[in-house]
């Protein structure tokens, strides 16, 4: 298929609104020929995920746009980086590393982006409407703007996502096309017990199911609570995310797209229908684990997606009038924590031993102890990532558990929830 411009973007590549635009311009012109795109299409907002240091390449390309006078085009939020600015000295790395971590963050601050440094822009205020076309990387963002708040996105990594930002326009292919959003896999939760759907732990152990059972294909998941919270279908998508590639699911009389089966599958048959077994959400929920249970705890950490003002609340309860025994982290935006500064919040959470990191998380930067061991975390992400990237071995769990193996020093469970 050739691709078509209009005679404003062939100003872009002319350098119309400077060099680094022409730039992002070409790049953007070249993945849109590469996936087959008729057209490129205009967005409304991008959330960068190039911010995090990976190595000098990614600095010096962040440093050419800005350098080269490029602005963002668009409402533009940043994903995490390598460093925790507002608390540097909680994060352990050399002299080079940090100056070149702070570098590429600032350089698409200076671009124009807003220096939110946080994996889940919507809980800052960064809320698309249904239907409207953006371009947003991360893996676990991407899976709510497209299923959660109903915008249309593809997945955009590093450093697309920039070049779509500066230019205001993305490759119209893949899930940007109404024809391509229509679940084609149904799965049916109705036989899982109401008791296990309401608590928060179930959601990133069916995420973990899901992204392994259907990868890139799109779920209709029907069953669950009309109830479901934005904080469950963030742990849900951020897990999919995470151990398959599912970047739009539906569920059915809960998400935007999905008010009935019907209309979550484009009134077409499905593909194929799974009834959620008891068999599967266990060797999902074992998979989350590669430490053994009721042995020592090191660390605890949450917060990936970044915590939110609600999480937080009930992270509150749990420790208010406790004393954690080892290292407790909770990820979260800069934002995120000044409402909690100005409601009291942080005071009762740092008196209680909870070290609130902001602007990263402590899977992609070195922030946990040294000394290594078992990792305790309420997280799919976290228990999917967090062998390989930190040396710990984790221990997935609730947030009850894992406060209470925080207080205890040792793990403590809650087997009995999943007795189905």
């Amino acid at each position: 298929m050739t691709l078509e411009l209009t005679d404003y973007e062939r100003s872009l590549i002319g350098g119309s609104q400077g060099d680094a635009t022409a730039m992002a311009m070409r790049i953007l012109v070249s993945a849109a020929e590469l996936v087959g795109a008729g057209e490129l299409v205009e967005i409304r907002s991008a959330h960068i995920d190039g911010c995090l240091h990976h190595g000098d390449g990614g600095v010096e390309f962040a440093e050419r746009l800005a350098d080269g006078g490029g602005r963002v085009a668009v409402d533009t939020t940043l994903n995490v980086g390598a460093l925790d600015l507002l608390h540097p000295d909680k994060v352990r790395a050399g002299a080079h590393k940090t100056a070149m971590a702070r570098r590429q963050m600032d350089a698409y601050v200076r671009m124009g982006a807003e220096p939110t440094f946080t994996c889940a822009p919507y809980q800052i205020g960064h809320l698309p409407d249904v239907g409207e076309q953006v371009a947003w990387g991360e893996s676990n963002a991407i899976a709510f703007v497209n299923s959660v708040l109903g915008a249309r996105t593809e997945r955009y990594g590093d450093f697309l996502d920039a070049c779509c930002a500066l230019t205001g326009r993305a490759p119209l292919h893949g899930l940007h096309l109404e024809e391509n959003r229509a679940a084609t896999v149904v799965v049916d939760a109705s036989h899982v017990p109401s008791e296990l759907k309401a608590r928060d732990v179930f959601y990133p152990v069916l995420g973990t199911w899901l992204g392994l059972e259907v990868g890139r294909d799109i779920a209709a998941i029907v069953g669950l609570p009309a109830a479901t919270t934005r904080d469950q279908l963030k742990a849900l998508g951020a897990a999919a995310a995470s151990t398959g590639a599912v970047a739009l699911f539906h569920v059915v009389g809960v998400t935007p797209e999905a008010a009935t089966l019907d209309a979550a599958t484009h009134g077409q048959v499905p593909g194929r229908t799974v009834a959620l077994t008891a068999e599967m959400l266990r060797g999902s929920l074992a998979r989350l684990s590669t430490a053994g249970q009721g042995g020592r705890v090191d660390a605890v950490a949450v917060g990936s997606p970044h915590f939110s003002i609600g999480e937080f609340e009930h992270l509150v309860r749990l420790v208010s009038g406790r004393r954690l025994a080892v290292p407790f982290y909770a990820c979260t935006a800069r934002g995120t924590l000044l409402a909690l500064e100005e409601q009291g919040d942080a005071e009762v959470l740092r008196e209680a031993g909870v070290e609130i990191i902001v602007d990263t998380c402590v899977v992609v930067t070195p922030i946990l102890p040294a000394s290594g061991g078992v990792l305790m975390t309420n997280s799919g992400k976290f228990a999917h990532y967090g062998p390989s990237n930190t040396g710990y071995e984790v221990l997935y769990g609730s947030l009850e558990d894992c406060v209470d193996s925080a207080v205890a020093g040792r793990a403590l469970s809650s087997p009995e929830v999943w007795a189905w």
